[in-house]
């Protein structure tokens, strides 16, 4: 193990084999499903996940932050592992109780180095935060050097997702059930961003090829140092690989292909968005 270990919660939507080799360390979420009660990603994986919330009469999902103990659990085990500090950045506190969670467990771990940082965002716009800290440390950085650098790179973070359906942000209650009958007679496919640590409709563009093109345009004006396309379950998968293709075609500049990922959209805001999204979170350079 790095001598500085990098912590995370399960919102940032990395895949299990890049955490793995990345030497991240992921705390779960829970998710709950009527009665049943799941930790992200290791009693129910992103595919699972989305094969129970799209099932027939499935009852909508709800999800809760991990008890501070388990983060205290996560970071021991780091020290154990021969750990000297740790980097852990989470999903916005305004998102999840996650971070405060996360904090707790490390005030309770006096005379350790715990960087917690509030990221204010979800999914990859978290996931890549963490992968830089991850590569700091691997490059030998210190603890106080990745916490400051990760937190001044936030700013350069951002994620613009198109919505295929509005059904999934009215039963989440992010969208009022007239409201969305409204969006589907007029087929607004909206475009989600998150801003000041909340979800947000960025634009309400009428189709879905316009939702996407937007999307593309938004992403790709500016030149990317990180880009991991983001899409949860479609009928027709090729659609993902031609979106994700468009996208590094048009991207100003070009983006390096070691830093570009294409992922399913977890439990975390996965149950609001429903099937059908395309999307990306991306940081610029600095």
């Amino acid at each position: 193990m790095d001598r500085v270990a990098i912590v995370t919660d399960s919102t940032a939507d990395l895949a299990p084999a890049v955490a793995a080799a990345h030497g991240i360390r992921v705390v779960p979420l829970f998710v709950q499903f009527g009665a049943e009660e799941f930790r992200v990603g290791v009693d129910l994986t992103t595919e699972q996940f989305w094969s129970r919330l799209l099932a027939p009469g499935a009852p909508f999902p709800t999800t809760a932050a991990p008890p501070p103990g388990t983060f205290r659990d996560a970071f021991e085990a780091c020290f154990e592992a021969g750990a000297e500090a740790i980097v852990c950045p989470t999903i916005g506190t305004r998102l999840s109780a996650t971070f405060q969670s996360a904090t707790l467990a490390a005030g309770g771990m006096p005379g350790r180095e715990i960087h917690v940082i509030d990221t204010g965002s979800t999914s990859m716009s978290t996931g890549i935060p963490v992968l830089l800290a991850a590569d700091m440390a691997a490059a030998g950085a210190t603890a106080a050097d990745i916490a400051s650098t990760v937190r001044a790179r936030l700013p350069d973070v951002d994620l613009y997702v198109a919505v295929d359906t509005l059904d999934y942000l009215r039963k989440g209650g992010r969208l009022s059930p007239a409201r969305a009958a409204i969006g589907t007679v007029l087929s607004v496919k909206p475009i989600i961003t998150v801003r000041n640590g909340l979800v947000e409709m960025a634009e309400k563009p009428r189709t879905r090829a316009r939702a996407r093109e937007r999307v593309v345009e938004l992403v790709a004006a500016r030149p990317l140092e990180w880009l991991a396309v983001l899409h949860t379950p479609t009928s027709a998968p090729e659609e993902v690989e031609a979106f994700r293709d468009l996208l590094v075609a048009r991207v100003v500049g070009g983006v390096d292909p070691a830093r570009v990922s294409v992922g399913l959209i977890g439990a975390s805001t996965g149950p609001h968005l429903g099937p059908g999204l395309m999307g990306a979170a991306f940081m610029r350079p600095h």
